[in-house]
């Protein structure tokens, strides 16, 4: 009945006298209105509209057509104002202490980025302390050297403890206001959407909403915190840096201000085309992702097209156009390296050439030149630690302007407001006077036109019409979701508009044909019904006490009692752990546990089977005895008793009355009930339904112990026969196994090394290439120790003392050092570009083959893989695009970044130790700390991102979960509710996070000092050794530079290397994906090869339930035969089992029981492939691929076809003349999911293409439904004239187009209940007959 109450609303507005519109109902089944006089349609030209690309700017005012009152009133409803957001505004939640603790934090950020080109002076100075020393004719002591030795080194010492608490308080202070600010963000947002009115909604969308409070804050969030205070501390460093530079000598740092310029300029012109070809990267891989995204959505055509192959070629052809422009935005990544490497190593060579020319001069010492140089270095290099952080604080300033301007939108219908008046007494007449009503997110529809209705008190009254005849917009009125555009709604004679809304809201309960529950228990779920009433502080002894009362007024009580944990059971996310019947009865009691005057029911029962419904129904009348009651009822039945029936139609009122005067009226009311008792004759009452239930379990416990005498287990894993006896156990225990059993399939776990070894396959052709690549990868590493030796040798030679005789020496030494820096510096560049555009070539080529190898896996899988919710079109998509690009972290590029850093250590360890022992030991010792440094500072930072996105995860969905049922949140008056619990788990999460950051921001600031400790000792222990005369200045400095600094450039190292985690996880998911085997697998060539087929086709005794529903019987014992050449028609109401016997026909799905044969043969025991060639499938919505319309023709083709055979599928299906009327004819391009077509044209397009093949067996699966009548005229004359001499198995909604059948078959409850011609079945006037003639009925309506 269910299926044939779709067509009865659609065709119920089309009065023959009507005027059609394009009215929606508020369901979104769009109202039907064509039944204009049948008039002959000349065939060949009908549906040969070409459809025009929709004109964007047409709708920039939807409401111009509106007088301006009508207009305002809808604008009201969904404007929102725009707010400008400068850096001060991200900022005004903040309270007192979050500005004085900001102030604080700003200034360590500050202190802690200054202190880091002080190590300069020092180092400097101890340079020149050494110097003195070793000059000939010194009066300095070995005390005297000592003693200030100790001096400088101990400053190294207070800098790192100045460093770490200045890192450590700014870190924390940064990141918890910014999670406190944010926290308060978030709570301001939720509260302004929870004071927002419902049109507003309905404009965004729940979905864009939630995104807000998920994503959106998150942003923001990221853009004031830690960053801020990295950013101060970078342009702190890059001040000093350069303060320090001109005041220990101004003319050097001038000079070497090139440097910073040349990074500027590398950085600047790198960053242009690394956005360009990224962009490019991206354009192109988002038309392979909608192929791809088209392809899985629609996967079931291309299974049993046998596409599989072709499409994923064409997907192919986007790849490589991806993977042209992501090499060569991986090699500019490459080229930027090598350029500030380059940089960074002319920088010594420039800063020791001038240094030695104004030291000849005797304008400066050594030391000064020291710290000037390595000053400017590190200045310039923090300037680019700027740029990545200015981009988090633009995006978060574009998220908050998205955000402000919800949370500033004044809502017209605000529930929170205290104004309006509040009724002493409620009688409880609702009067309605010529209301006229628009939605403001459809303003070209008009919902109710001049409605005027009077609902008595204590009364029921009841709505019934067709979808869209503005039914349910009477109680959205009621309930004040949105305010009419004319008229007024009165309640005991008051305007509605001029009481308090929440107090309104409180006298009205609501039950929905969704009822919504929340993630909570069913006590709680009730006892949301008690908020704002008299009770809501009552102790908890009285609110169990009502909470149980409305539930046994609700049929529910005996039901929650018998669950394991009764009234404190979890529903469980919007309440799917229960059925529809418990969902929908938990939801009236929590309408009437407040026993409120009025009660509103939209459709209550309509979403519920049989059994339940009659259970729901007598609760509900129950539950409405003496209260004013609206009913919404699309089953006539339930509203008989009503006291007064509204008929409406088109949004206006056309007759009302008791059922017994309306029935004598013989109008409206009169034909809607005939037609549904027709309708109902055809509904298996509950004890049949138990008969069948019966029988069923009996064949499948049959089956089962046939099973077992063979040692095999039962096929049908959910079909625990044991708990299906118990049925009296309510539903949980079926559906609660059925999602124990799909939890089951739990994941291998693989190793690192297995997931290592799947991803070098992919790169299998390139290891010469990546060989070239390792070998410049272990030059890069040793540019670090060779520097040091550079350095040490320039050290020694400078600090000689400058006299007559030493100047020809010096400078000779200082040009040919320095000129080996330049000779470095570009060895560097080239082997740096050389390994970067090698290891990007092999990287892109990997995430090339990996996302062709995913998509071929996934189009392998069978349906039943694909009907999994975690494998939505959606999902696999966005695994297509980001998970195969994480997959490069475990790629060559990482081992080049691993193999450079053990070069530079390995070299600086041998340099060091073949040099001086002594202090090489001592430096190695700090090596671990230096290197983690530089790797915790990287790890921190991003492990600071992470948290900040998980910590919100729980309230967000909290938040989401309140969005998406707003209007129970409004009708309940929860919103205060909501909103106090979303903060106490906000609250939480704050108090969870900040010991976490307490803990973490150690490390950080560790990362961050523990360097100049590391110097401390490495200059204490070598000053010492030169004290002492065993090392000079040239063993000093090369074991010392060599160590430390190659230490420090491998720790940096990490920052550019991918993320090694998400690249295991990424692999996992692959190699789960690869490895997965279908059970129906197309690439497998098992099976026997059947050249040819007759087309006699039997099911025998077929059971089949949905992998993901196994709770629910589709098919119970189906029996069918079919002969060659017949046309076969299945009939039956929707969810009969009609469209399953079609998927089991393509093998999209194995029975599981019973066998399916063709010509004899049980098809399991086929070639898979072999025998889907011999089908074709025309299915209810055509899929078109993008593309020509000739290849989405030529799709269908198993091999080469000639244009003669593309011109005769076309002519067949009706569509030839039309296709070439088109300009481009054949090559005319269709559009993404055929766009541009319209729906008739589309499915002659699928059914040409279903032709092309020259199938034996034809399918079609309600190939007519989703057109208009003109359409499908054509599209029915083209279905016959192809199914000439053909098997052909139809499914039909419509009789009218299988009357024609060799035989009809009529499904009800998954079995066969009756079989026959047309005119036989009429005779028998059986289910066949009643069906007819409900729809002829309708059609004369």
């Amino acid at each position: 009945m269910a299926a044939n109450s779709n067509d009865l609303e659609k065709t119920a507005a089309a009065m023959p006298d009507a005027v059609p519109s394009g009215r929606d109902s508020s369901h979104g089944d769009s109202t039907d209105n064509s039944t204009e006089k049948q008039r002959p349609i000349d065939l060949a030209k009908a549906d040969s509209k070409v459809v025009q690309a929709k004109d964007e700017e047409a709708d920039a005012d939807p409401y111009a057509h509106l007088p301006e009152r009508e207009a305002k009133i809808l604008k009201d409803q969904v404007y929102t104002p725009d707010v400008k957001v400068g850096m001060a505004t991200l900022y005004r939640y903040s309270s007192r202490n979050d500005v004085i603790i900001i102030a604080i934090s700003a200034i360590c950020a500050i202190a802690s980025g200054a202190a880091l080109p002080l190590m300069t002076v020092i180092f400097g100075n101890l340079q020149g302390t050494f110097q003195t020393y070793f000059t000939p004719g010194t009066s300095m002591t070995y005390d005297d050297f000592v003693d200030e030795m100790s001096r400088l080194v101990l400053y190294f010492v207070y800098l790192a403890i100045g460093e770490f608490v200045t890192a450590y308080i700014s870190t924390v202070g940064f990141i918890y206001t910014g999670e406190h600010i944010s926290a308060k963000i978030r709570e301001h947002y939720l509260e302004s959407c929870m004071k927002q009115n419902i049109g507003f909604f309905d404009k965004l969308g729940a979905g864009e909403v939630t995104t807000r409070i998920t994503a959106d804050t998150n942003l923001i969030q990221d853009g004031i915190s830690e960053k801020v205070g990295l950013t101060l501390a970078a342009i702190a460093t890059f001040i000093a840096a350069f303060v320090i530079g001109f005041v220990s000598y101004w003319k050097l740092t001038l000079i070497l201000l090139s440097t910073v310029v040349a990074l500027l300029l590398c950085m600047g012109t790198s960053s242009r085309f690394i956005v360009k070809y990224s962009r490019q990267n991206i354009a192109a891989y988002a038309q392979g992702g909608s192929v791809a995204e088209e392809v899985i959505s629609s996967v079931r055509n291309a299974i049993a097209f046998g596409t599989q192959d072709r499409l994923a070629k064409q997907y192919d052809s986007h790849l490589v156009r991806a993977e042209y422009f992501g090499f060569r935005l991986k090699s500019t990544l490459g080229v930027m390296i090598a350029g500030m490497m380059c940089i960074l190593f002319l920088n010594y060579g420039l800063a020791f050439w001038m240094g030695s020319r104004f030291l000849v001069d005797g304008e400066v010492s050594l030391s000064r030149v020291l710290t000037v140089m390595m000053s400017v270095m590190i200045g310039a290099f923090n300037l680019g630690n700027v740029a990545p952080n200015i981009q988090a604080f633009t995006t978060a300033l574009g998220a908050a302007a998205k955000i402000y301007s919800t949370i500033d939108r004044k809502s017209p219908i605000d529930p929170s407001s205290d104004e309006g008046a509040k009724l002493p007494e409620v009688v409880g007449t609702i009067r309605l006077e010529h209301v006229k009503h628009i939605y403001p997110s459809r303003p070209e529809v008009v919902v109710m036109d001049d409605v005027s209705l009077t609902v008595p008190a204590g009364k029921t009254t009841a709505l019934v019409g067709a979808s869209g005849s503005g039914k349910s917009t009477i109680i959205g009125l009621v309930e004040r979701f949105y305010s009419p555009i004319e008229g007024t709604v009165y309640l005991d004679d008051v305007d509605i508009s001029t009481l308090n809304l929440r107090w309104l809201r409180q006298q009205i309960a609501l039950v929905s044909q969704e009822p919504t529950l929340f993630g909570t228990t069913i006590y709680e779920n009730i006892r949301h019904g008690l908020i704002g009433t008299k009770w809501e502080h009552e102790g908890p002894e009285k609110q169990r006490e009502l909470i149980e009362d409305a539930a046994k007024k609700a049929n529910a009580h005996d039901f929650i009692t018998s669950l394991p944990e009764g009234y404190e059971t979890n529903v469980g996310e919007r309440g799917f752990l229960l059925s529809g019947g418990q969902k929908q009865r938990i939801a009236i009691a929590r309408a009437v546990v407040s026993d409120p005057k009025i009660l509103l029911l939209d459709e209550a029962t309509s979403a519920l089977d049989t059994k339940s419904e009659g259970v729901v129904q007598a609760a509900l009348e129950a539950a409405s005895a003496g209260r004013t009651t609206i009913t919404i009822a699309h089953r006539l039945s339930t509203i008989k008793d009503a006291h007064n029936i509204v008929v409406m139609q088109q949004g206006r009122i056309v007759e009302q009355g008791t059922h017994d005067e309306l029935l004598e009226k013989r109008g409206a009311y009169y034909n809607l009930v005939t037609a549904q008792a027709i309708a109902a004759v055809s509904e298996l009452t509950a004890e049949e339904q138990e008969a069948i239930d019966k029988e069923e379990t009996e064949a499948l416990i049959r089956k089962a112990s046939t099973h077992n005498k063979e040692g095999a287990v039962p096929e049908d894993p959910d079909d625990d026969v044991q708990a299906k006896l118990n049925r009296s156990q309510s539903q949980q225990s079926a559906s609660s196994m059925a999602l124990a059993r799909r939890t089951a399939a739990q994941k291998k776990k693989y190793g690192i090394w297995t997931l290592i070894k799947t991803i070098a396959k992919f790169n299998r052709q390139e290891w010469p290439l990546m060989m070239v690549g390792l070998v410049f990868s272990v030059i890069t590493g040793g540019g670090n120790p060779v520097q040091a030796v550079f350095f040490a040798k320039l050290i020694s030679a400078l600090s000689v003392p400058v006299n007559e005789q030493t100047i020809p020496h010096i400078q000779s030494e200082a040009s040919f050092w320095c000129l080996m820096y330049l000779m470095l510096g570009l060895v560097m560049f080239f082997s740096y570009i050389a390994s970067g555009v090698i290891f990007a070539k092999a990287s892109e080529r990997l995430i090339h083959r990996v996302r062709d190898m995913s998509f071929r896996s996934m189009l392998r899988q069978d349906v039943e893989f694909f009907d999994v919710d975690e494998n939505s079109a959606g999902a696999l998509t966005s695994f297509l695009s980001t998970e195969t690009t994480h997959v490069a972290g475990l790629s060559g590029s990482t081992l080049g970044t691993i193999i450079s850093v053990l070069t530079t250590l390995i070299a600086a360890c041998a340099v060091a130790l073949s040099i001086g022992w002594k202090l090489a030991l001592v430096c190695i010792a700090t090596m671990p700390i230096v290197i983690g440094c530089g790797f915790f500072r990287f790890w921190m930072l991003a492990h600071y991102q992470r948290r900040s996105k998980k910590a919100y995860a729980g309230s967000a969905s909290y938040a989401s979960e309140a969005i998406t049922a707003m209007r129970t949140v409004a009708a309940l008056t929860r919103e205060e509710d909501v909103l106090s619990q979303y903060r106490a788990s906000l609250a939480a999460q704050q108090r969870a996070s900040l010991i976490s950051v307490l803990k973490s921001s150690l490390l950080y600031a560790a990362s961050q000092s523990f360097m100049f400790l590391a110097f401390a000792l490495g200059f204490w222990y070598g000053g010492t050794l030169i004290a002492k005369y065993e090392y000079d200045m040239f063993k000093f400095f090369i074991v010392f530079s060599s160590v430390i600094f190659g230490a420090q450039s491998a720790g940096t190292v990490f920052s550019f290397a991918p993320d090694m985690g998400k690249a295991v996880e990424a692999s996992r998911e692959l190699k789960t994906l690869f490895s997965r085997q279908p059970s129906i697998d197309t690439w497998s060539a098992e099976g026997e090869k059947v050249e040819s087929v007759e087309g006699n086709i039997e099911f025998r005794d077929v059971h089949f339930r949905y992998p993901t529903r196994p709770e629910q019987p589709v098919l119970r014992g189906l029996n069918l035969t079919i002969s060659p050449g017949q046309y076969v028609a299945l009939v039956g109401a929707s969810g009969c089992g009609k469209s399953t016997t079609i998927a089991l026909l393509e093998r999209f799905y194995d029975p599981l029981a019973g066998g399916i044969f063709i010509d004899g043969k049980e098809i399991s025991s086929l070639n898979i492939n072999q025998y889907r060639s011999f089908l074709a499938l025309v299915s209810q919505e055509p899929t078109l691929y993008q593309g020509t319309i000739r290849d989405n023709i030529l799709l269908g083709a198993p091999h080469e076809v000639a244009d003669e055979q593309i011109k005769f599928a076309c002519q067949e299906a009706n569509i030839y003349d039309f296709i070439l009327s088109l300009p481009d004819g054949f090559n005319t391009v269709v559009g993404s999911k055929g766009a541009l077509l319209s729906g008739g044209q589309k499915q002659r397009i699928a059914i040409a293409r279903a032709l092309i093949r020259d199938p034996k067996i034809l399918l079609l699966d309600e190939a007519t439904s989703a057109l208009d009548s003109e359409s499908e005229h054509v599209v029915q004359a083209a279905l016959d004239k192809a199914a000439k001499g053909r098997t052909t198995i139809a499914v039909a909604h419509r009789l009218s187009t299988i009357q024609k059948a060799d035989v009809i078959y009529v499904f009800d409850q998954g079995r066969v209940v009756e079989q026959g011609t047309h005119a036989e079945l009429m005779k028998r006037n059986g289910r066949y007959a009643e069906l007819v003639n409900l729809q002829s009925l309708e059609k004369h309506r």
